[in-house]
């Protein structure tokens, strides 16, 4: 059964869910998206706290944490950001870390967006009680 998880951010004007939750599994996406559903596009380092800040909100909101990643996509705008993004990734992130992947890409839906995550977690059921 799919469980669509509040994550408490504002729909957005395109079809999607912020978050999944299916047997266990999370399956989201991220951006600098902030809580008033605008969207940051200054400097690549806020972009990436803002996105990492994002998921681990998706990721409490399924009852999990950061520690429950098993992996991480990248999709960045310019690969010469990449030092920078990992050196917040770092900040949200510890060994052992998540499997990851990080691509260039030529752009992202809103111009000025330098990057966008998609992230799986697997974050048990609790228990059934007796």
């Amino acid at each position: 059964m799919k469980e669509i998880i509040d994550v408490g951010l504002p729909a957005l004007s395109q079809p999607f869910s912020w978050a999944v939750k299916s047997a266990g599994l999370l399956f989201t996406a991220h951006g600098p998206v902030r809580s008033d559903g605008s969207i940051d596009t200054g400097a690549v380092d806020d972009q990436a706290r803002l996105t990492f800040a994002n998921l681990r909100r998706a990721l409490h909101a399924a009852g999990g944490t950061l520690h429950d990643v098993t992996q991480v996509l990248i999709y960045m705008t310019d690969v010469q950001d990449m030092k920078a993004i990992d050196a917040v990734y770092r900040e949200f992130f510890e060994e052992p870390y998540p499997n990851r992947s990080s691509m260039g890409v030529n752009g992202l839906v809103v111009p000025g967006m330098k990057l966008e995550i998609v992230a799986y977690a697997v974050i048990p059921e609790p228990p059934a009680s007796a």
